[in-house]
């Protein structure tokens, strides 16, 4: 993985949000653990497009200890606690623009034992299709909220990346009582591809996953 951190904040800046959460579908994830190196693919996620953004922690300018990663440079890591889950946010855009990423579900790769070993369940489709369960399965820290991509543990590699045959758009889940926020089609997902959160077995692609180029 060859990625530099001015290669990824130049990916996370430079066009809105939206698309740059479309075009992290099929980039890969990797975090390394002791001497072991894991690694998925992301599938879904959701934009959060700053201080307009009814749904977003910095909606209206909110800023405050607990959401201050969001306000950081582009590639910042902001992990937040929802609950008992942790969830993974990669802020987008420059300084004082709080925008991000949240990644809501990855297809492993590399280490799939440690996967299986951190978040032990029946259904390998089961291991990281949800924002909580991606980050038991790799064993992310809360520790590394505010650090930043690819300058420690958790990496963002642009290299070799996969192609979804076909995006799909949706409301994003979980926001309820946003007004028109609610509905904004703001979550992103490979068509097909089984490890979506909520996607139904009769239109799940176990065989190519919704990539075009699937390895």
């Amino acid at each position: 993985m060859d990625t530099s951190f001015k290669q990824v904040q130049k990916f996370l800046t430079g066009r809105p949000t939206s698309e740059i959460a479309q075009e992290l579908l099929g980039k890969k994830l990797t975090f390394k653990s002791a001497d072991e190196l894991m690694s998925a693919y992301i599938v879904e996620d959701e934009a959060y497009v700053g201080v307009k953004d009814q749904a977003a922690h910095a909606f209206q300018n909110r800023r405050t200890p607990k959401n201050e990663p969001l306000y950081h440079e582009a590639g910042t890591i902001y992990i937040y606690q929802m609950r008992t889950q942790l969830l993974l946010n990669l802020i987008t855009q420059g300084e004082n623009d709080p925008q991000g990423v949240l990644i809501r579900a990855v297809q492993p790769h590399d280490g799939l034992t440690d996967f299986r070993s951190n978040r032990p369940v029946q259904s390998i489709y089961e291991l990281t299709s949800g924002p909580g369960k991606l980050m038991q399965a790799f064993g992310i820290p809360k520790a590394l909220k505010g650090t930043l991509l690819n300058q420690g543990p958790l990496c963002l590699d642009l290299e070799n990346p996969l192609t979804p045959t076909k995006i799909r758009k949706s409301g994003r889940v979980g926001v309820p009582n946003k007004g028109i926020w609610t509905n904004e089609l703001l979550r992103y997902f490979v068509k097909g591809n089984p490890y979506v959160s909520k996607m139904r077995k009769r239109d799940a692609d176990f065989k190519q996953f919704g990539w075009e180029n699937n390895k």
